[in-house]
């Protein structure tokens, strides 16, 4: 599937400083913009180095509202390489298990279901008891046998019901659900797990000149935070 998130990147140091500085950016990205990006909001590694990223938005619905402005770059960056490499129903599935309110507290969350889609399994169309009785009335002919006559007499929706109740199954927008948790395995548990293929973020590359005039700037800063007047040598021509 072809899956893009976008987002606002903002320089998180400057923005604790009283200035707002951010820029939009899209997932899947590369270092390479990820490094344009940092430079355009002044975020060099020396300056400022800390970014959060607010105002998720994506070509498909259902998971934005989970992702946080702690979660890094990198990955949202390897969510949507994930999101993008789902088929039509495995992603039919990922919204519905988001709806009924599982690993839906941030992208780590987000990842390990992505990763644990065989834990689910769909059944699109099927929103009532009695539509799951009769489907389940049709697989279990060997163990419950209704005769023909007795069919249009036969309560589907208490077996339905039952059924449901005895699966730990759920109705959601997308149809009926069975959970299987016991068989969920948490593969990501932080930025350590992050495969190094997905890794796009890394501080703008700067010349000796530029390094010189950041270190300066950071100098400058922490004397005029402490009340300490700036060295003469380091006072600007004028």
């Amino acid at each position: 599937m072809d899956v893009k998130i976008t987002a606002r990147l903002t320089n998180w140091d400057l923005y604790q400083r009283g200035e707002l500085r951010d820029i939009s950016i899209s997932f899947p990205t590369t270092r390479e913009e990820v490094q344009k990006a940092l430079k355009a909001i002044g975020v060099d590694g020396i300056r400022d180095r800390r970014v959060i990223l607010t105002e998720y938005d994506s070509n498909l619905s259902g998971f934005c509202h989970c992702l946080t402005q702690y979660d890094s770059v990198d990955e949202v960056n390897y969510l949507a390489h994930l999101l993008s490499d789902l088929s039509e129903s495995e992603f039919a599935t990922f919204q519905s298990v988001l709806e009924y309110g599982e690993h839906d507290q941030c992208a780590g969350d987000l990842i390990n279901l992505a990763l644990n889609l065989d834990c689910y399994e769909l059944h699109p169309g099927v929103d009532t008891d009695e539509e799951l009785g009769r489907i389940y009335a049709e697989f279990d002919e060997d163990i419950i046998e209704v005769p023909e006559a007795l069919k249009n007499y036969f309560d589907y929706e208490a077996y339905g019901r039952d059924k449901r109740l005895n699966e730990g199954g759920c109705f959601v927008d997308g149809g009926y659900m069975t959970r299987y948790p016991s068989n969920f395995l948490e593969q990501y548990a932080g930025q350590e797990d992050l495969p190094p293929a997905y890794r796009v973020f890394a501080y703008p590359e700067l010349n000796i000149r530029e390094r010189l005039a950041a270190c300066k700037e950071v100098t400058d800063r922490a004397a005029e935070a402490s009340g300490r007047p700036v060295s003469e040598k380091d006072q600007p021509e004028r």
